[in-house]
């Protein structure tokens, strides 16, 4: 078999007190963890695209106006579900104070605005990766 690993997108979406946005996992691999908006890259979507796209189903905030930069990449390797990914990063900050909508509550059971000192645990892996290369999450 020639399996080759999915391309998924992470958004760390920044507000103006410094905090991020993560949301709480359910229904799919990562249950119970909390992670970054984001997910699957679309055939000849863009990785900016993308990152718009899956922020607004996800949350409804629209951030396809915004800068958006590419950050860097992890490689996820989940052996019990027998899944691999190579998770894009990107990042934008918000000149506003908004509430994310649970646009998708089968797949997200909250969303929260934490402090990058304080993230509530525990972390959906590519977001746990991430942290382990260095603390690039506010720029």
């Amino acid at each position: 078999m020639n399996r080759r690993p999915a391309v998924g997108i992470g958004v760390i979406v920044i507000n103006p007190r410094d905090e991020i946005l993560l949301g709480k996992r359910t229904g799919a691999h990562g249950e119970g963890e909390w992670s970054l908006p984001g997910g699957h890259l679309e055939w000849e979507e863009s990785f900016k695209g993308c990152a718009a796209r899956e922020v607004l189903e996800e949350t409804g905030i629209d951030i396809s106006g915004r800068h958006i930069e590419q950050i860097t990449f992890t490689n996820d390797i989940f052996p019990k579900e027998d899944l691999h990914y190579v998770t894009l990063f990107l990042r934008t900050r918000l000149g506003y104070f908004v509430e994310a909508e649970r646009k998708e509550p089968d797949k997200c059971l909250e969303w929260g605005w934490f402090s990058i000192y304080h993230l509530p645990q525990p972390l959906f892996l590519p977001l746990d990766n991430l942290l382990r290369k260095k603390n690039i999450l506010t720029g």
